[in-house]
């Protein structure tokens, strides 16, 4: 008798087939049966009416915190997610030494956006060395599988001293060979690769630049060596070259990514989106992962499905008034009703304005956040991810007569400065999704960048994949879309390929039973909503859809209708894992 029996589900196997009407048997944690499964079960599900896929694998996540106090890694695990990489953009908790701590949280508050009293509440610091932390999250169960990749921060930190933090610093011949050293032996006890990142944007929490920023060629390449020599594992890096309009420093980051690969013999992934001050870069790094794929290497570009958006308000991380000096000196300082009462003054909002309109900025970053209020829209329900510029509040500001800046500061006030609003930061700049359409459907790309588990203030993309399964579906303002088997087969086959996760990914007996059932009628997304569930009684922002009828993992009911059963058939996942003896053809 078989442990679960999905029956008359309509299933999207993760292979890019016709879906197909039929029944699904488990077994244990294995899928045994696809099709026609007659017989009884000791737990049945009828999947008349709704769709049944593989679970979904996210590539880049942030949990490497909240592994410490989250058995059950939400947000993602409420999207159909059952399997995670963390320890991206290389920033993560291992190796630490004791006095280090406190600098990688501070790192990861400003890199990630992650509540700095969370992590000194929530982390347990069980460990020191990269293979102590991942002794710590084995000895744990968790609602849905991890992978963690070395973080070359926390690497550089570890072996350089404070000289690591700071990435004006070059590291000797023999620090370069024991960050390499540590990494073979991560990779050897199942880190799933090394991750570094070269971006100006990734600060700590006191605004000092991420130390692998400008790290050298020697560097970098004989940690790439320790992945050659181990056999195993990915590199993944984030660089500015993705938003870059300097041509010169473009061709210097892509020769060196060349150069890592060749040294590595491994598969690379990096970070593309579109930036609204490069707006066809990202053309160039997709063209350069088409070259390197040609030449035989595996070279692939994470992509994301909708704008990656800011969420504003005067009660959360960001909001276009929050660089002028009256928000530094007399706000940012302040909280709940204080806040708002102080922005209610008449004289604050004026100095604010004042301010607001002669400042000048000298990074991307603040100056996209300064100049943002043009692309700034209020949230519908369900959310629309492709607005219009006529529902801008610019628009509404010159439909009632008013100055744009002056119409925000007083929308940005209702609901006592609760409301939220949304700036389509990333992947916008033409004001529709057609290039995002081409990034999704281009061979050389993955589906990833949710950054799960970060930002928690500021973005809330962890629900990407319900994005994938339900706008791209129906398709864009263009009319362009992507048929459903295509986008389960890059949420889940494609990603567990890359990684080397074999054992999961499709609907095929002998793979592992992780599976979600969905009712596509159901898979709009809510605006997001501020939540104080972190330690410390810490915030961050949640979405929630009612598509996720049952999440399955391991053959296990993990979560029904988006809430945890509480059973945890997730653990640590080391190293790659092998295609099932019982079908061993690709996909």
């Amino acid at each position: 008798m078989l442990d679960l029996l999905i029956k008359n589900a309509c299933i999207v196997d993760g292979s890019g087939a016709a879906s197909m009407e039929g029944d699904v048997g488990i077994e244990g944690d294995r899928i045994v049966v696809v099709g026609d499964a007659p017989g009884t079960a000791h737990q049945i599900i009828d999947g008349s009416g709704l769709t049944l896929t593989p679970g979904f694998i996210d590539l880049h996540t942030h949990y490497d915190g909240q592994v410490s106090w989250d058995a059950f890694l939400t947000p993602s695990s409420q999207h159909g997610v059952t399997t995670v990489l963390m320890g991206n953009c290389g920033v993560g908790f291992a190796p630490a030494r004791p006095d280090q701590r406190d600098f990688l949280i501070r790192l990861l508050e400003g890199v990630e956006d992650i509540p700095g009293t969370a992590l000194h509440e929530g982390i347990t610091w069980q460990w020191e060395s990269f293979e102590q932390y991942l002794d710590t999250l084995e000895s744990r169960a968790y609602a849905i599988d991890i992978g963690a990749q070395m973080p070359h921060a926390a690497l550089r930190t570890y072996v350089m001293g404070a000289r690591g933090a700071d990435h004006t610093q070059i590291a000797t011949a023999e620090e370069c060979a024991q960050m390499a050293e540590l990494t073979c032996s991560a990779l050897t006890a199942g880190a799933m690769g090394f991750s570094t990142s070269r971006t100006a944007n990734h600060k700590t929490a006191d605004g000092k630049n991420i130390g692998t920023l400008s790290a050298g060629r020697e560097e970098l390449g004989t940690i790439a060596g320790a992945l050659a020599r181990a056999g195993r594992g990915v590199l993944q890096i984030v660089s500015d070259a993705t938003v870059g309009s300097n041509s010169e420093m473009v061709t210097q980051e892509l020769d060196l990514f060349r150069h890592l690969v060749e040294i590595a013999q491994r598969p690379m992934s990096f970070s593309v989106a579109q930036a609204g001050e490069a707006p066809e870069q990202w053309r160039t790094m997709l063209e350069f992962a088409r070259q390197m794929s040609a030449s035989g290497a595996i070279v692939k570009a994470q992509v994301a499905p909708r704008p990656i958006g800011v969420v504003m308000s005067f009660s959360t991380t960001v909001n276009p008034f929050m660089f002028t000096p009256t928000w530094q000196q007399q706000i940012s300082g302040l909280s709940g009703s204080e806040r708002y009462a102080k922005l209610c003054r008449p004289e604050v909002k004026q100095a604010i304005l004042a301010e607001h309109g002669s400042a000048s900025f000298n990074d991307v970053m603040s100056r996209s956040i300064a100049a943002a209020l043009p692309r700034v829209f209020r949230f519908t329900d369900p959310v629309d991810y492709e607005p219009a510029a006529a529902s801008s509040l610019a628009a509404e500001a010159t439909a009632s007569g008013r100055e744009t800046a002056d119409y925000a500061y007083d929308c940005f006030l209702e609901d006592r400065g609760q409301r939220l609003f949304y700036l389509p930061f990333l992947n916008y700049a033409h004001g529709n999704l057609d290039d995002v359409h081409t990034m999704l459907e281009h061979p050389d790309t993955l589906y990833g960048l949710s950054d799960g588990g970060a930002h928690c203030g500021t973005i809330c993309d962890a629900s990407f994949p319900t994005t994938l399964i339900d706008f791209w579906r129906r398709g864009n303002r263009s009319g362009k879309r992507i048929p459903l088997e295509s986008v389960v087969r890059n949420l889940t086959a494609r990603n567990a390929e890359f990684i080397g996760w074999r054992d999961r990914g499709l609907i095929k007996p002998g793979y592992l039973a992780d599976l979600n059932i969905i009712d596509l009628e159901r898979t709009g997304l809510s605006p997001p909503r501020v939540v104080k569930d972190l330690p410390a009684n810490g915030s961050r922002l949640l979405q929630s859809s009612g598509a996720y009828r049952y999440t399955i993992k391991s053959g296990r009911v993990s979560f029904r209708d988006g809430e945890p059963t509480g059973e945890l058939a997730g653990r640590l996942v080391r190293g790659e894992r092998s295609v099932p003896n019982r079908f061993q053809n690709g996909i």
